[in-house]
């Protein structure tokens, strides 16, 4: 009888797990980060973000990164530099490759909503982000 239970809690728990091709489709677009934890445990909040990241994936999987600067007239100046990405599921797990001139490097998402994108990095960091809204400088008036 609890090799019949045990076998049902694993089956609940396996089947519980997201899928990882279904947070492919929430990946696009504007992100800021809201929180980091460090992979000592310790948590680092962002009230406010002067750059957010920009995120575009393509069907083949392969696309870009880039870091904006939002405007107060609602546009975005943007560094120029990008990181090219490659992302593929491995081990029920959603990689994403990054390469620039100068390094490359892998990062795991671990959620991805609507609202919200979840990416842990190679030092074990884990970076929680929400989707970005402009300011609505025209509703405090």
């Amino acid at each position: 009888m609890k090799q019949y239970a045990l076998l049902l809690l694993t089956l609940l728990i396996l089947s519980c797990s997201p899928n990882p091709e279904t947070l492919i489709k929430h990946i696009n677009g504007y992100w800021e980060i809201d929180e980091v934890t460090l992979h000592d445990g310790s948590k680092k909040n962002y009230n406010y973000n002067d750059t957010i990241d920009y995120f575009e994936i393509n069907d083949s999987l392969t696309g870009f990164r880039t870091k904006l600067k939002p405007n107060f007239s609602g546009t975005f100046e943007t560094s120029k530099d990008t990181e090219n990405i490659k992302m593929a599921i491995e081990n029920d797990t959603l990689n994403i490759y990054y390469t620039t001139a100068f390094a490359t490097w892998k990062e795991s998402i671990l959620l991805a909503t609507k609202e919200q994108l979840k990416i842990v990095n190679q030092n074990k960091d884990v970076y929680l982000y929400k989707r970005y809204k402009p300011l609505d400088l025209e509703g405090l008036k």
